[in-house]
């Protein structure tokens, strides 16, 4: 290869000109690892000389990007983390600036080719790759356990993905990378000052493979213990795997993960729940492949425009904030916004919360969660937010009582007592309708509800009946809605029917197929 003069884009690499075209970029986005990476693999088997190559988006940061700081940091560590791997395997990681496209094109203007990982993605993520696809001509390799360019997915879908989850990860040639020659333009430091970059939350893991390794090697140490740290969000910030964000990133791939739960976890019910919650992974994530819509709008058409008239930026402003007046939902918010992070059971409680009770359009719950998770996966976030605000026409109206789940899945009052510290005085018994406490124990405690906590924003149970009367005088129109081919296929992989509809939804056990997600952390 030799170099090529003139004037460059100053976020692009220094980039010699390919002579024989024998050189190849690997574009690295969600998947930032080495080991069973197919772009990585396939190129490093096709091509004399290969160079990893990392484009860090201007989108992805600033006000307007649906991303924390946390998340970005968390990113960065993980960039950190994949540098170093290619260290190790006698190569550089190279950083560039900008419009990916742009950056990539100087790439291609000097004779280089471009692979990349095939992921499903959606709004700017795939209008950016069908860019890259046509001004670029990128490959994307495939080899994630999600089927694409067939009729119909569902087909014989659980047996492909079997069949990939039990294959042997993949691993570079041996010939290794050959010496790529190009300099990066930035750093990961650079790009964090540029952006200021100053992460406020708290309790927020390490990014990189080397953390997700050793928080998986604990995990299935104990994952005996995984049953019952499942609902209970004290017991599941310990006892849940805690690996979404690295698999959210790719630090893992998940075949990864499900061939160490083969091998090195006892047979038990902790092994056949998170086994499950890896099928789980794919199969939303198929779903995203499918319909990119996922992210956007709601995939019933007959629940498009829901609580339009209803919104109310008050309302939306207390359940964001956690001051809704109900300890769960308030706590469960707290702690999104504090650590990033929630396990499953409160997740789905707060979004059925903000769609059955407090009426307020899906997408701006939806948005909010992404913004703030460490792990936010749009494939899980914005479908889970789908069927847990009742816009499938086919689950269950699943309306969570936070009261009840205080109750059962904080008995003892320490989440709520950590995260609605004014509660910090009151007693477990009273922790699920604090607005109840007689004002003798408000004196008492130093407690004044409606000044040191809020009363509730609405009334729970009139609100629970409402959303059951207004799905019930739909549940017609999404039903023959559901039988159109297209949308039929949207909502599900495994062809289930409607749930169980009970007044007690939250206790009904995969009621809508949902439910076997509920620790998938």
């Amino acid at each position: 290869m030799t170099t090529e003069g003139g004037a460059r884009n100053p976020g692009a690499p220094a980039v010699p000109r390919a002579d024989d075209r024998d050189a190849c970029v690997v574009w690295h986005r969600r998947h930032l690892r080495v080991p069973d990476h197919p772009a990585v693999t396939r190129a490093t088997a096709e091509y004399d000389v290969v160079c990893p190559a990392f484009v860090f988006d201007p989108r992805f940061y600033g006000d307007e990007a649906l991303a924390c700081d946390a998340r970005r940091r968390f990113l960065h560590e993980s960039l950190t983390d994949l540098a170093e791997q290619y260290d190790d395997r006698d190569t550089a990681l190279v950083f560039g600036h900008g419009d990916p496209v742009d950056v990539l094109a100087t790439f291609v203007d000097r004779g280089w080719d471009v692979l990349a990982t095939a992921d499903a993605t959606s709004r700017y993520g795939a209008r950016r790759d069908d860019r890259a696809a046509d001004r670029l001509g990128v490959t994307f390799v495939d080899d994630d356990g999600l089927r694409r360019a067939v009729d119909d997915p569902r087909e014989g879908w659980g047996d492909h993905v079997e069949s990939y989850f039990r294959s042997e990860p993949t691993e570079p040639a041996p010939s290794g990378f050959g010496a790529h020659g190009v300099e990066s333009a930035v750093g990961v430091d650079a790009v964090e000052e540029r952006h200021e970059v100053c992460p406020a939350k708290e309790s927020v893991p390490v990014g990189g493979r080397s953390p997700a390794l050793a928080r998986l090697d604990r995990f299935l140490d104990r994952i005996h213990e995984y049953p019952g740290s499942i609902s209970p969000p004290a017991a599941a910030e310990t006892g849940a795997s805690r690996l979404s964000a690295y698999l959210r990133f790719g630090c893992l791939s998940v075949r990864e993960v499900f061939r160490r739960l083969e091998r090195d976890a006892p047979e038990g019910r902790g092994k056949e729940l998170f086994r499950d919650r890896l099928y789980w992974n794919r199969h939303y994530t198929q779903k995203l492949q499918d319909w990119p819509g996922w992210t956007e709008r709601a995939v019933n058409p007959v629940f498009r425009g829901l609580y339009r008239e209803t919104h109310d930026p008050e309302l939306v402003a207390a359940w964001r904030e956690g001051r809704t007046g109900y300890p769960m939902v308030d706590a469960s918010m707290r702690c999104l916004r504090e650590t990033g992070w929630l396990n499953f059971r409160m997740r789905a409680m707060c979004a059925s919360f903000f769609g059955y009770v407090l009426e307020q359009p899906w997408r701006i719950g939806a948005d909010h969660f992404y913004e703030h998770l460490i792990d936010a996966d749009p494939a899980i976030n914005y479908t889970q937010w789908q069927y847990q605000t009742g816009l499938t026409g086919i689950a269950a109206v699943r309306v969570y009582n936070p009261r009840k789940q205080v109750r059962e899945n904080d008995p003892d009052g320490e989440f709520v007592h950590r995260w609605v510290p004014e509660l910090a005085a009151v007693p477990p018994e009273h922790l699920d309708e604090p607005e109840k406490l007689p004002l003798a124990l408000q004196e008492e405690l130093g407690v004044r509800i409606g000044e040191d906590y809020p009363r509730p924003v609405v009334e729970f149970e009139a609100k629970r009946r409402e959303a059951r009367e207004r799905f019930s005088a739909l549940a017609d129109r999404a039903s023959e809605a559901a039988t159109d081919p297209a949308i039929r296929r949207r909502l599900s992989l495994s062809r289930r029917g409607r749930g169980p509809d009970r007044e007690d939804a939250d206790d009904a056990p995969e009621a809508s197929g949902q439910a076997s997600l509920d620790a998938f952390e």
